[in-house]
């Protein structure tokens, strides 16, 4: 019973009380009389009606207790009806006077008990989504049945399926007393969704300015029934529909309209079961921008807001757009009047945009500012970081105690957070500003994730089984290598990177191990990284499966690198330089080199690779939703044939190639456009050149392109670079010998799933080309490899990144005829 008819039992209850109290008798009978307002004493309560519940129990309920005061009408009794109520147990509660002994009262109440809901029978309807349907519903056994249960019900299961297109769905219930059981009921539904209903045309009626074309095309989620439109239906849901309106109404508002408004919509039924929408519109005239005046501005001159603002006197009238210059679209790039003031310390500044004369088809609108005094941060925080280290997190931030405020600078601390890749990608600064002393503290909560990964597999390939160990620790701390005590269950927290990898089977192993400081001595974003490695390969029959052990590549190699954050020309810029040192030890191992074959020697390989890099992209480390990422990175040896004076046209291949020179250039660069938070458009374009010096010497066999398939690089330390492009196979895109040139261009829109701690899961769908080429003669940059294809992605803390990708290659392999077609890739610890 609803609070109304409480108040009617009230009601019942003050008068019957009151005609009593008229009587006056002091003596105790059926015509029991009170005086109203006074304060009596609770005697006793009895319980009527029950047919489940136990007197002592509705005696709880009520709140009263024996030997308290109360008045009869008064608070405390209502309070009790009111408890009755809220309990959801009862569909009736009356209260009598029962007995009245001197300035004693004892109460009786009569109450009707709801009924218990015993069986659910759901039809019309497959038994698994009825399954699923009284799942969602909440319907289960022991419900009390209210009559808002049934109403509830009834129009959960309407809803469900008219927001599926089924429109004429009819869905009757049936509640009947279950005779096995006191006070119980069953509930037969009955479910009739009827045929889909679709949407065949769509029409608009007063509209000059826009199309019906754009109209539509405004109406994102309600479209007409069309052939060939997979990817959105034509069905016709209530919510959306009104939101599409909305979105109408904004186009026009975008365009100057500003008093467009809809007359009249509705919908109307054809003989074949589809519907038509009808709306009419009312476009009004087209407005302008009059004068924009700025009022109260002391901090900026008019001029500078104007630049801010991008809105000129004589532009047509588009108030979303002059409400995002002026508020912001709460993207975290946004470049917008209230940003420029809370960049500069106004945190408690206002800025508000106001139509002050309406003239003809002109408007003039006074930006209205309010800068007040300029905050600085008392205080910065980090709460949730049980591994990782405060200093860590710091040392990252861009707000400081004493800065004054800065929503970019907040903004860009939520992103170099989540590029650390130890926490959820959901950072949640909490502002608190205090007024009165002009400061604001701030509190950054995260949530930690994983921070080490463990690759421990085996299998079958090549002829051999191959096993694999590999061991990463994203957030290592090596100062307390040596503490017993740091070890839960390693010595974590202080930002460092230490990986250790083995790998082998018959024909091969690989041992590797890497480390990185990101911070080298505290104090500067300059990072060192170090990494050894070894590698024997053995040369494989695969006609017969033998491997020759006298037939090897050995490969011994050590890199040492700085890099380091540049201010110019902006933060985001960093330059890293390596050295990097290799030796190829070959016995009776044959590289194909031009005409040369080279199968003994020993190979030297040392290079200087300098690499300028800017990545704004953000906040995200796994789903960045902004951004942008670029490099250019030239990794050189030394010219020695042009400061030998050797005739390399005589030299021994194994003399020849002694010591390894070439330069390449790599150029690659990727756009992050995001249409909504979940969905994200990521291009990417590019390309690089492997380069000799001396024409004798031609091109060395290291450090060659590999373009096709999952992109994956495996147990090869010989230089190559493996560049993806799914629905070939892998490496085939290029020669034996791999490439000198190549390019790639990509484009690839993501939805994420879900980004919890756990696991963050998004899908994808891509188109690709690409190419490899032997050298310029052969270079065109036209002549491509296409693929399309969908995947899926899950990042899982311990685990990395999993993937999978379906492509369809529309080309065929080098020196065949047939396209490539469909190739499944598997992806496993990286990330296109």
């Amino acid at each position: 019973m609803n609070l109304g008819s409480v108040a009617v039992v009230l009601f019942a209850l003050f008068f019957t009380f009151s005609a009593n109290a008229q009587t006056k008798k002091d003596t105790i009978s059926k015509n029991l009389s009170f005086e109203k307002g006074k304060e009596y004493i609770l005697g006793g309560i009895s319980v009527t009606g029950l047919k489940k519940f136990s007197e002592e129990t509705v005696k709880v309920f009520t709140g009263l207790r024996n030997g308290q005061a109360i008045k009869l009408p008064g608070d405390k009794l209502t309070s009790a009806i009111k408890k009755l109520y809220e309990s959801k147990q009862f569909s009736n509660v009356d209260v009598y006077l029962a007995r009245l002994d001197g300035n004693t009262v004892y109460l009786q109440f009569d109450v009707q008990e709801l009924p218990q809901l015993n069986q659910i029978q759901i039809s019309g309807i497959k038994k698994s989504k009825a399954k699923e349907l009284k799942k969602e519903a909440e319907l289960k056994t022991g419900a009390m049945v209210t009559d808002n249960l049934i109403v509830t019900t009834k129009n959960y299961f309407t809803k469900k399926y008219t927001d599926k297109g089924f429109l004429k769905t009819k869905v009757n219930l049936d509640i009947k007393k279950d005779t096995s059981d006191m006070n119980a009921v069953n509930m037969n539904v009955f479910i009739d969704k009827g045929s889909k209903i679709k949407i065949k045309y769509i029409f608009f009626n007063g509209n000059e300015a826009l199309s019906n074309k754009s109209l539509r095309k405004a109406m994102k989620n309600t479209k007409e029934k069309m052939i060939g439109r997979f990817w959105k239906s034509s069905k016709y849901i209530e919510e959306d529909y009104q939101a599409d309106l909305e979105s109408i109404l904004d186009k026009y508002s975008r365009i100057g309209y500003r008093d467009a408004r809809i007359l009249s919509e509705g919908i109307s039924w054809n003989d074949d079961n589809t519907i038509n929408i009808n709306i009419d519109i009312e476009e009004g005239r087209q407005y302008r921008f009059a004068d924009i005046l700025f009022v109260g501005n002391k901090e900026y001159t008019d001029e500078q807001l104007h630049q801010v603002l991008r809105i000129e006197k004589g532009d047509v009238y588009n108030g979303a757009v002059l409400k995002e210059r002026v508020k912001g679209d709460d993207s975290p790039t946004s470049d917008d009047l209230s940003t420029l003031y809370q960049d500069n310390g106004f945190l408690f500044s206002q800025v508000n945009a106001v139509e002050t004369k309406v003239e003809n088809d002109s408007i003039t609108v006074e930006i209205r500012i309010r800068e007040d005094e300029k905050a600085r941060i008392r205080k910065v925080t980090v709460s949730g970081n049980d591994k990782t280290n405060d200093h860590v997190i710091f040392r990252e931030l861009r707000v400081k105690p004493g800065d004054l405020f800065s929503r970019t600078n907040i903004i860009r601390s939520i992103r170099e957070i989540g590029q650390l890749g130890f926490f959820d990608q959901n950072v949640t600064p909490d502002v608190i500003p205090d007024y009165n002393n002009k400061t604001a503290d701030i509190d950054f909560t995260v949530v930690e994730k994983g921070g080490s990964q463990i690759e421990l597999q085996g299998g079958y390939g090549g002829g051999s089984f191959i096993g694999t160990l590999g061991l990463s620790f994203n957030n290592f701390s090596i100062k307390n290598i040596f503490n017993k005590e740091a070890y839960k269950p390693l010595p974590m927290g202080d930002g460092q990177s230490l990986a250790l990898r083995l790998q082998t089977s018959r024909t091969y192993n690989t041992y590797s191990f890497s480390f990185t400081e990101p911070w080298l001595g505290g104090k500067k974003p300059q990072s060192l990284s170090f990494s050894i490695y070894s590698s024997n390969q053995y040369q494989y029959d695969f006609t017969t499966g033998v491997v020759d052990k006298s037939q090897s590549l050995g490969i011994v190699g050590a890199s040492l690198g700085l890099g380091q954050r540049l201010k110019w020309p902006d933060d985001y810029f960093q330059l890293s330089q390596t050295i990097s040192y290799q030796s190829f030890k070959l016995n009776n191992y044959g590289f194909r080199v031009g005409s040369d074959i080279l199968s003994n020697g020993t190979l030297n390989n040392l290079a200087y690779n300098a690499t300028l890099s800017r990545n704004s992209a953000g906040p995200s480390l796994i789903f960045p939703t902004y951004g942008s990422e670029f490099s250019l990175g030239v990794k050189a040896t030394i010219p020695y044939s042009l400061i030998n004076g050797k005739d390399y046209s005589d030299l021994d291949p194994e003399e020849k190639y002694k010591w390894l020179e070439y330069y390449k250039i790599t150029a690659k660069g990727k756009w992050y456009t995001s249409f909504t938070d979940k969905l994200v458009l990521m291009t990417n374009a590019e390309m690089g050149y492997l380069g000799y010096y001396n024409s004798e010497l031609g091109q060395n066999p290291f450090e060659r392109y590999f373009v096709g398939g999952d992109g994956i690089a495996q147990f090869q330390l010989d230089g190559r670079e493996t560049i993806g492009l799914r629905g070939y196979e892998n490496n085939q895109l290029s020669s034996a010998e791999g490439g000198t040139i190549y390019n790639k261009f990509q484009m690839e829109l993501r939805y994420s799933i879900t980004d919890s701690p756990s696991a963050s899961i998004y899908t994808l769908g891509f188109l690709e080309a690409g190419n490899s080429y032997d050298n310029f003669e052969t270079f065109n940059p036209f002549e491509l490899k296409r693929s399309a294809g969908v995947g899926v992605r899950i990042f899982m803390p311990a685990f990395g990144l999993l993937g999978i990708d379906f492509a369809h290659g529309f080309d065929p392999l080098p020196g065949q005829i047939e396209k490539s077609g469909w190739q499944t890739h598997f992806i496993i610890g990286r990330q296109f």
